[in-house]
């Protein structure tokens, strides 16, 4: 029998991980994060992103006892601007530091060489693909799934902007679909909130909640997510 899939010491399980993000200025929160199984550290969300910063914040946050999921997100899909020399040296020169790493499907040449890298550390490795304008057709969803497992990811996630029902649905649709393989969905947008419960319900390992300032469009504050969580999916 396969080892269970964790990020550190947390089990990615039926009940849904409750993950913590924030950038630069909500470290001191992410340290503390009342209710969250895990924190991701955003570090394109740093004023001045560099290593030396990142390493820093990473140490402190390792003393609040969360598993790290580290974020250096790309600017084609949300992230603040960096060269991309940065954010190649920041994922590897504090791998060490982080339970997990979050990276676009679409940064192939990066992934080459990162995803091994990740693998050989016993790093859990989240392969991501966002979309801010709309919810893509559920085959073009599938594919981008397909394509996030072919490159290495232990967890494929999804994000697209649902501003319906019916965008909702097909977000539900397509998780249910992949189950039992490992899928983070979620929906930003007008249907942001309700994703957060709605889509661990259909089988998304993670969902995301904010400590300061939203990472993501819809997303929850961490006091208003973690007790809807624990009430509707105890463990």
């Amino acid at each position: 029998m396969s080892a269970p899939l964790r990020i550190g010491a947390v089990v990615l399980r039926a009940r849904p991980v409750i993950v913590a993000a924030g950038g630069e200025a909500e470290v001191d929160a992410l340290t503390r994060a009342d209710g969250a199984d895990v924190v991701e550290l955003r570090a394109d969300l740093f004023a001045d992103p560099t290593v030396e910063r990142v390493r820093e914040a990473l140490v402190r946050l390792r003393a609040g006892g969360r598993p790290i999921v580290l974020t250096a997100r790309g600017a084609d899909e949300g992230g603040r601007p960096m060269p991309e020399a940065r954010r190649r040296a920041i994922y590897e020169e504090t791998l060490g530091l982080a339970d997990a790493i979050d990276v676009e499907i679409a940064s192939a040449t990066l992934l080459e060489t990162l995803v091994p890298a990740a693998r050989r550390a016993g790093k859990t490795i989240l392969l991501s693909t966002h979309d801010f304008r709309a919810t893509p057709p559920r085959a073009e969803l599938l594919a981008r799934v397909d394509r996030g497992f072919e490159a290495g990811a232990d967890v494929a996630k999804v994000a697209t902007h649902a501003a319906t029902l019916d965008d909702l649905q097909v977000l539900i649709d397509v998780t249910r679909s992949v189950v039992p393989a490992p899928i983070a969905m979620l929906a930003m947008g007008p249907c942001g909130p309700l994703s957060r419960l709605v889509l661990p319900a259909a089988g998304s390992l993670l969902t995301y909640a904010a400590v300061g300032t939203p990472t993501a469009p819809g997303q929850l504050p961490l006091a208003t997510l973690a007790p809807l969580v624990r009430e509707l999916f105890p463990s």
